[in-house]
């Protein structure tokens, strides 16, 4: 399938109802091989602007959807077991959720932007928490997990690099291999972190904690969605999250899986990241509903742009990832498949991938 986001956080601050909401079908995409997975696993979509009117070309899609020029994408989310504090040491559903964001490529954290919801996720007063609690817990998590791992062959590792001439790159890549963590990785975060790697026993503990951090930023990237971003409290809190040096994006995953289900039953017309949305049946529509999807345009999407679950996901893969859009057929003359399918696949793969690497991707 290719990249994996992770969707993480603490309980209740809305992790389901997002993964909810992004791999919910509001739009005709073909069957395909990956479609059946697992409860906490499913396809979300990158909108991009499809090369089909670039190309003056009508094209047929088979892995993706076209519509109005905008080509959606199929990629992988995972929504992870809400994490608490303790959770690298096992508390908690922690085991589960680090043994879930293994595969991961990138993280997309849900936080509580309205501070409604207390560092264990249970419910307080709106704007009594502070959500940069919630992501400097999260680091501090996610640095243990890793360092914990690198600690069981610690010593192991030093002694083989300072007395053969193994690489320790090459050691803690293979160390770390069940964690899509690369080499190149594990080397430009020794680099960053100052350490000569022909002397890691010399490592102190603070040393090797912030290699670890340095791993865990170059392998894992992650962005903020700024979640409840309708309540009252919410402003504030995202522009101090927006200072964190995380992309930001403010967020209500309610009214995004509000909106899909609206244009999955046919009542509205909406493509997943628009500022707007057409109501087609107004007969159809009870008078809450109506209220609330006035309520969605006037204090969400007027007021922020989307609902930002669409732009989460394509920032998590196109930002953070660097990846970029193919288009592969058989014959680049007429853009064509075997099966004379103009444009018939479009996947995202990292920028820098060679025809080699992708035909095996």
């Amino acid at each position: 399938m290719g990249m994996m986001a992770g969707i993480v956080g603490k309980p209740n601050v809305g992790k389901s109802t997002f993964f909810s909401a992004a791999t919910l079908k509001s739009v005709p995409i073909a069957n395909y091989p990956f479609t059946t997975i697992k409860a906490n696993r499913g396809i979300g979509y990158v909108r991009v602007k499809c090369v089909c009117r670039e190309l003056g070309v009508e094209d047929n899609p088979v892995n993706s959807a076209c519509i109005d020029g905008n080509r959606f994408i199929p990629v992988e989310l995972i929504d992870c077991a809400g994490l608490v504090p303790g959770a690298w040491r096992g508390r908690g559903l922690g085991n589960q959720f680090l043994d879930e964001i293994r595969r991961a490529d990138s993280l997309i954290h849900m936080v509580d932007a309205s501070g409604s919801t207390d560092i264990e996720g249970g419910g307080c007063p709106p704007g009594s928490h502070d959500p940069l609690e919630d992501v400097e817990f999260l680091e501090h998590e996610l640095d243990q997990w890793l360092k914990g791992i690198l600690m069981k062959d610690w010593l192991k590792i030093c002694r083989r690099v300072e007395s053969t001439a193994d690489q320790l790159e090459a050691l803690l890549s293979e160390r770390l291999s069940g964690l899509s963590i690369t080499r190149e990785e594990i080397r430009y975060a020794i680099k960053e972190a100052g350490l000569n790697p022909k002397k890691p026993t010399a490592w102190k503990d603070e040393e090797i904690l912030r290699f670890t951090r340095n791993v865990r930023k170059a392998s894992k990237p992650m962005l903020i969605a700024a979640n409840k971003a309708d309540l009252a409290s919410a402003e504030e809190n995202i522009n101090r999250l927006k200072g964190s040096g995380y992309i930001t994006v403010p967020c209500c995953a309610e009214a995004e899986l509000a909106l899909r289900r609206a244009a999955q039953a046919g009542l509205i017309e909406y493509l997943p990241g628009d500022d707007h949305f057409e109501i087609v049946e107004h007969e159809k529509l009870t008078a809450p509903q109506e209220k609330a999807l006035e309520t969605i345009q006037s204090k969400i999407l007027e007021k922020w742009g989307s609902t930002g679950v669409q732009e989460a996901i394509n920032r998590a893969f196109i930002d953070l990832l660097d990846a970029i859009v193919v288009y592969p057929v058989q014959d680049p003359d007429k853009l064509t498949d075997h099966e004379g399918r103009v444009l018939p696949e479009a996947h995202l793969i990292p920028s820098g991938t060679t025809a080699k690497s992708f035909a095996s991707y």
